[in-house]
């Protein structure tokens, strides 16, 4: 590993620390994320037929909100991470062919960016749906979760 390459939570002696933003500029920062909750087929044909809907209620509006709610608690689930004020959060949920597809839009005003907190939502998001349909199949797979693309700081990125 280079010098320029370390992991940032480590210190010398390789023990866990919060990184320090103090001396960092506030920027404007983004970050989306993806996953998808796949289902086998039969499955996926109830739901659909059901507009998602299920015991619990609206599949996807429940998981919309849970992962809303993961993303403004990432830094009491995530040990070394910093409590952010948020300015935007969205999820989008879609059905493709026997899947949901999972996109967390996050943005803030800070000294440290919010991939974290999109990843959290997407996770969240995905854990949701499989909770509410686990009664139908315990076959459903959750997958490709990964950072989409992060704005502001030092560096952006895009997958």
């Amino acid at each position: 590993m280079s010098d320029k390459k370390k992991l940032s939570h480590l210190d010398a002696s390789g023990n866990p620390v919060m990184v320090d933003v103090s001396d960092k500029k506030v920027t404007a920062r983004t970050a989306i994320a993806s996953g998808r909750v796949e289902f086998p087929s039969e499955v996926f044909g109830t739901l659909s037929e059901q507009d998602f809907l299920g015991k619990k209620g609206s599949i996807i509006q429940t998981a919309v909100i849970a992962g809303i709610q993961a993303v403004k608690k990432t830094s009491e689930l995530i040990p070394l991470c910093h409590q952010i004020n948020l300015s935007k959060v969205h999820i989008d949920i879609h059905p493709k062919e026997n899947r949901l597809d999972i996109r967390c839009t996050v943005k803030c005003s800070e000294r440290t960016g919010v991939e974290m907190e999109a990843l959290t939502g997407v996770s969240v998001s995905a854990l949701t749906i499989y909770d509410m349909c686990k009664a139908l199949s315990h076959d459903i797979k959750i997958s490709d979760i990964r950072l989409e693309r992060k704005t502001g700081g030092k560096h952006d990125y895009r997958a």
